[in-house]
């Protein structure tokens, strides 16, 4: 769940802020004046967030990018899968 602040909260407190951004994978979301938002987030979210978007779906890219995901708390976690061979195959095929 997004910590929200005002901004001048957020200029008070920043390193504070700044720490559950990086250590606990937090996001911030910082109100600014005429209904503007900004978002804070770690570069290694925003690093796996790239990764995802650009890697094609159903790649091993995608895969690893989405379980970073997972493990930030930034997606849901996926039921359990099996890691037999048409399990590891599925990638090799979306690779050529």
């Amino acid at each position: 769940m997004p910590i929200a602040t005002t901004q001048s909260d957020f200029r008070k407190h920043i390193k504070d802020y700044l720490d559950q951004v990086n250590e606990d994978n937090q996001t911030v979301l910082v109100a600014r004046s005429n209904q503007r938002t900004a978002a804070i987030i770690s570069q290694d979210q925003l690093n796996a967030l790239l990764d995802a978007v650009n890697a094609k779906e159903g790649s091993l890219d995608y895969a690893i990018a989405r379980d970073k995901l997972i493990d930030m708390h930034i997606l849901p976690e996926d039921p359990l899968v099996k890691p037999n061979d048409d399990y590891w195959n599925q990638f090799k095929n979306s690779e050529e």
